[in-house]
């Protein structure tokens, strides 16, 4: 009988080599064997991905290897999303989550990571997907009556267009209405406060910590 950390181990492992097909089996068999997805993506594909994170931050592996990583974590969370689907259908959403990476940025991990992580914990996501201009931010925000605008920014060059988001909400009457939230590479504490952002995500794990706090 395989036990539950060793089908995490082998989560890890399929990240780590970069591996969607063995990624796909691993999570096919978590679910077979009872174990929740969600703790299948933090333990396992997520922690991974920190790993592979911190690695391409030294010089140890390059973008080719991240993206890599990203589509064998992305191929096995397309296996667990029904099962995922069906547990947060059992949940009352929590809030409603407008999410994208900033126009002029093409990195998407980290925010799908940050989405992933929301929608288990019970949030309703509205990925925006990568690029996005600011005005849609705002206006899916007016649309859907959004309790959080989160944009994500991996360079410093586009990370100054999540000023023009505090500024492009509160020139719409929204801002007051709804929580920002800021993330990235490049993207601090200090650089939160700087530009008036609700809240800070250094991390997934820390975005869902951050938010359970507010909702």
């Amino acid at each position: 009988m395989v036990t539950k950390a060793e089908i995490i181990e082998k989560a890890k492992e399929a990240i780590l080599e970069f591996d969607d097909e063995a990624a796909e089996a691993v999570a096919q068999e978590a679910l077979d064997a009872g174990i929740n997805p969600a703790e299948l993506i933090e333990e396992g594909f997520t922690a991974a991905m920190s790993d592979v994170g911190e690695k391409f931050g030294a010089g140890e592996l390059f973008l080719p290897h991240v993206i890599a990583a990203a589509d064998a974590m992305q191929a096995a969370i397309n296996i667990l999303t029904p099962e995922l689907e069906k547990m947060s259908a059992q949940t009352k959403s929590k809030a409603t989550v407008v999410i994208g990476t900033i126009e002029g940025d093409i990195h998407s991990i980290g925010k799908d990571i940050v989405a992933t992580m929301l929608k288990i914990a019970g949030y309703k996501v509205v990925d925006l997907g990568r690029d996005v201009p600011i005005k849609t931010y705002v206006e899916k925000a007016r649309e859907l009556k959004a309790d959080v605008v989160a944009s994500s920014a991996l360079m410093t060059t586009t990370m100054v267009s999540q000023i023009q988001i505090e500024e492009q909400l509160k020139e719409s009457e929204l801002r007051e209405s709804l929580k920002t939230m800021v993330g990235g590479a490049p993207v601090t504490q200090a650089w939160a406060d700087k530009i008036g952002a609700s809240i800070y995500a250094e991390n997934a794990a820390d975005a869902v910590t951050k938010l359970n706090v507010l909702f």
